[in-house]
């Protein structure tokens, strides 16, 4: 049998660290190994123990949670830090992440998650709620860089041009694009390969991400 995960748990409630360690104990793969979170430091027990994971609480009266986190990382670069909260704000999740946390984990959902969390951590992974990941991916849309007002790509290409860029980024064929626009299937290819070469694209594929990139599709330029 592999060694278990070695987990360290930080939470300033005693009863509820009695009832995770119990959940975790109860884990053939698993080992509670330390375990704080009240007046006394955590950080030194963490270091002296080097925990395969720590389960960590933002709010503690020891210190601060993502102080902590940071100072973890930092100086036990090898142990994954999940950190379990009552927090359900995307504020805390980006902190946790930003500051290196592997992961977040809602103490409402502590039984059901916990256990899958600590495990995908541990192998590397990072875990999140569904819900959370698509905060996430939100924010990264919202990031996604804008095209210049005044160098508009689109102002090099004529209403055809940008027409048939439309439909191969919808994944239509130059046959099908010639029959939905009245069109023979060299014209097609023809505006195919002006639009490449005013945009100094070299495939289909970079049309097809440049398609994307711009927002063609939501645009609904024709």
């Amino acid at each position: 049998m592999t060694k278990p995960i070695r987990i360290f748990l930080t939470d300033d409630h005693a009863v509820l660290r009695a009832g995770l360690k119990a959940l975790l104990n109860a884990e053939p793969d698993m080992q509670v190994v330390g375990e704080g979170g009240g007046e006394d430091d955590c950080l030194s027990p963490i270091l002296a123990l080097q925990p395969d994971v720590v389960l960590l609480d933002i709010n503690m009266p020891c210190c601060n949670g993502l102080d902590l986190l940071a100072a973890l990382r930092r100086e036990l670069p090898q142990s994954r830090v999940l950190v379990l909260t009552m927090h359900d704000d995307s504020v805390y999740l980006r902190q946790v992440l930003a500051t290196g946390g592997a992961g977040y984990v809602l103490k409402e959902a502590a039984d059901t998650e916990l256990l899958t969390a600590i495990r995908t951590v541990y192998n590397g992974g990072v875990f999140l709620h569904p819900e959370h990941a698509k905060i996430l991916l939100e924010d990264s849309l919202k990031q996604l860089p804008q095209p210049a007002a005044d160098d508009d790509p689109f102002t090099r290409l004529s209403d055809r041009e940008v027409e048939v860029l439309r439909l191969i980024a919808l994944g239509h064929s130059n046959k099908e694009i010639a029959e939905m626009l009245y069109l023979s299937v060299k014209t097609v290819e023809t505006y195919k390969a002006r639009v490449m070469e005013k945009l100094a694209l070299k495939s289909r594929a970079a049309l097809v991400r440049f398609a994307l990139h711009h927002r063609l599709l939501d645009q609904g330029k024709s």
